[in-house]
């Protein structure tokens, strides 16, 4: 282990290790290196830090450098919400895409070979899989980021995601516990609230959970969400009933418990980061997350003063932030046995590891084994994501369909970002269709929330031409403008084509309607396939 910083004094050094902070940057800025050389034990990753694998890989060597045994993490679900491809699109469908295969060896081969990648490009924690069970339609920040609506399924992905993601070596961070999905507000901007009885949280909510901890995750990361069933008083991230309560002593789970972006604003603008921290670690959070918008050494600065003066003033017990920090050194130790394992593995087999090793054991003896099937022995290999997602398409056709011959014009129809998934990252089947059909062109086209998409369509047909339409709409049943624009569009030329690649609620429409369940690089792909003819 790498030796701490002359002077780093046990209490300081454990308030910086439960932190989990982000950056800007390329490259590690030296307040960062020197607050690993004081105690700091872990480092989140987002787009903004990744131009491609090869300077990823030297990022993390270089915080390796400092200190060799760090949590480097990152916010990788596949699909919608990726930070390794965010230029790009990803090369994995997410969950949504996977549980509408509902082929639990295909869902744990992606995460395996994802989780592969992560660790080539020296990544050891992986804030995924989303264990929320869609139940709520108009979710406005789950949506296609669950495997669905359905408990038992959503509970069964998990389980082989955690498996397959840990089996290559990487933390697996289920999440957002007690469970987001019913929520009609992003905590991004505001704190959800859920309203059910606490009888319909443990048999929907809660039961993806409780195969995550059978299956070996390694780490849950709680919601900020307020359950009044739960805790009238404190959202999950704060509430000892929920993360003490529930989740260690009811559930039973020993691993390390991770909060949600403390800076979005369901805790930022209700507590505040720094009261927020404490008041989470003391409910029994073990790291605090908080990169994804402040990612300077001020902020690591506050939270680590603020940590230290609760001790110190008796509002939180000094034993609790050295529990905590205990846990996080764990799951450090952990990656480190557990990454030598699955190389080991994989250069003696050519396959992902089977089940077996210590190293590779849940907390409390579960076996966290991919089992037959899984990994790239099975033959997917590399091109795993494409192949899932080309069996994920759902696809309705009409008499009058006809196959596109000639280069169409593609519509998007574009809704406002979702925060979690950001505005940077390309989605589509324009480029794909380029690609296949040369001379496609596109244009974007957005309505106002609650606005007459009438207004849309006309501009959609003028750009258009006498070129086929293939409209790409995104969540078309959460938004009246985007279903007025296609029914005006539709009207004019019923043979147009219409891509859904969000949660595909609406009822399908067009000459040919494809759902491919996200938006992934490879979504647009297999659906371009598909309008292609090839």
């Amino acid at each position: 282990m790498t030796t701490l910083a002359s002077g780093t004094d046990t209490l300081t050094r454990d308030a910086l290790t439960v932190l989990q902070p982000g950056f800007t940057g390329t490259s590690a800025p030296d307040w960062l290196l020197r607050r690993l050389g004081e105690g700091l034990a872990s480092v989140g990753l987002f787009g903004r830090n990744i131009a491609s694998p090869a300077q990823l890989g030297r990022l993390t060597a270089q915080l390796r450098a400092e200190r060799d045994d760090v949590l480097v993490a990152i916010d990788e679900e596949g699909g919608d919400v990726t930070r390794l491809e965010v230029r790009t699109g990803s090369s994995f469908p997410g969950n949504h895409a996977l549980g509408a295969v509902d082929d639990v060896a295909l869902t744990r081969e992606v995460a395996f070979e994802l989780g592969r990648r992560l660790a080539e490009c020296g990544v050891n924690l992986n804030w995924a899989p989303s264990a929320d069970v869609n139940s709520n339609p108009g979710n406005p920040v789950i949506g296609v980021r669950s495997f669905g609506a359905d408990t038992d399924l959503v509970a069964r992905h998990t389980a082989a995601y955690v498996t397959g993601l840990q089996a290559a070596g990487v933390a697996a961070c289920t999440k957002h516990f007690p469970g987001h999905g019913d929520t009609a507000v992003d905590s991004h901007h505001a704190l959800p609230r859920i309203d059910v009885d606490a009888s319909v949280l443990h048999a929907r909510e809660l039961a993806p959970f409780r195969a995550a901890i059978a299956a070996g995750s390694r780490a849950v990361m709680s919601a900020h969400i307020l359950v009044p069933a739960l805790d009238p008083d404190r959202p999950a991230t704060l509430s000892r009933r929920v993360l003490t309560g529930l989740l260690r002593e009811e559930l039973g789970y020993q691993g390390l418990i991770v909060t949600d972006g403390m800076e979005m604003q369901a805790i930022a603008g209700t507590y505040g980061i720094e009261r927020g921290s404490v008041l989470a670690i003391a409910a029994g959070a073990d790291a605090i997350c908080v990169g994804g918008g402040l990612a300077d050494d001020e902020t690591v600065r506050r939270l680590r003063d603020a940590l230290v003066s609760a001790v110190r003033s008796g509002e939180l017990a000094e034993e609790r932030l050295a529990d905590a920090a205990e846990r996080v050194r764990a799951l450090a130790r952990w990656t480190a046995s557990a990454s030598v394992s699955a190389q080991a593995s994989a250069a003696a087999s050519g396959s992902a590891p089977e089940a077996a090793s210590d190293a590779a054991s849940a907390p409390g003896g579960v076996s966290t084994g991919m089992g037959a099937g899984a990994g790239p022995g099975s033959g997917a290999g590399h091109d795993i994501g494409l192949v899932a997602a080309r069996r994920a398409l759902t696809v309705t056709c009409s008499e009058a369909y006809e196959p596109v011959g000639e280069p169409p014009f593609v519509a998007v129809l574009t809704p406002v970002a979702n925060i979690a998934v950001g505005d940077e990252t390309p989605w589509g089947v324009a480029a794909e269709l380029a690609r296949l059909l040369p001379g496609t062109e596109t244009g974007s086209f957005a309505g106002g929330e609650g606005g007459n998409g009438e207004d849309t369509a006309p501009a959609a047909l003028t750009a258009a031409g006498d070129r086929r339409i293939v409209a790409v709409v995104r969540d078309e049943h959460r938004h009246a403008w985007m279903a007025s624009a296609l029914d005006a569009l539709l009207a004019a030329r019923p043979d147009t084509i219409v891509v859904e690649m969000g949660v595909p609620q609406a009822t399908p429409r067009g000459a040919l309607h494809i759902a491919t369940h996200g938006a992934a690089r490879v979504c647009g792909r297999a659906a371009a396939e598909i309008i292609a003819g090839h």
